[in-house]
């Protein structure tokens, strides 16, 4: 589903809802298919990531709207990388990077789940948004090359959404510090452990 306020020639507009950049409308590509994260649940994962997210490096996959990056660029992330595969995503990704003169915004124009594979990561990330089409079955595989990668370390945060009712299975590695729901999403926030802990599928 696609939550918006405005829809005019393709587009279609999200509010940043804390930060320097608070009440700023930003335009982004209005795709099939593309759920950009609700204010509600944006509020509430920064409220949870608070203490975390000034002057951290930040992943969004799958980035589609962009919601997740620029706030977390708003709220004082010292650089966010966006990863998505279609056009129009970019388009509006730079469009709305140079209305915010904002210089730590990147995005990679690629298949998020290819990059993971493929890259070789000088630095690991401190906090990972993992958002992808519901319809694709992306989110386990693109966990599991989250893990294998160099992109993350221990104490790293991964957010997750998926379908209400999804049972997903995360590495070893993670502990599950926070969930709650929201209509048909549940969304969830891990952090990355030093040691494999008992295996237990996160109840989505």
């Amino acid at each position: 589903m696609v939550k918006s306020g405005s829809h005019s020639r393709g587009m279609a507009k999200l509010r940043i809802i804390g930060g320097e950049w608070r009440g700023r409308k930003l335009e982004f590509a209005n795709l099939p298919g593309l759920r950009p994260t609700p204010d509600r649940i944006r509020e509430t994962l920064f409220n949870w990531l608070a203490p975390y997210t000034h002057g951290a490096r930040c992943l969004d996959l799958y980035c589609g709207s962009g919601a997740l990056g620029f706030e977390c660029l708003s709220r004082g992330a010292a650089v966010v990388t966006m990863i998505d595969k279609a056009a129009a995503v970019e388009h509006s990704i730079l469009r709305n990077r140079t209305l915010l003169a904002c210089e730590q915004g990147q995005f990679v124009h690629a298949d998020a789940l290819v990059w993971l594979n493929e890259t070789n990561f000088a630095a690991p990330y401190d906090i990972v948004f993992v958002d992808p089409p519901y319809q694709q079955a992306l989110l386990e595989p693109t966990l599991a090359a989250l893990q294998n990668s160099h992109a993350v370390r221990q104490g790293s945060w991964i957010y997750t959404e998926a379908p209400r009712q999804t049972m997903l299975a995360v590495p070893q590695q993670w502990r599950l510090h926070r969930e709650k729901q929201a209509g048909n999403n549940r969304y969830c926030l891990f952090c990355v452990q030093e040691h494999a802990i008992p295996a237990c599928p996160a109840p989505l």
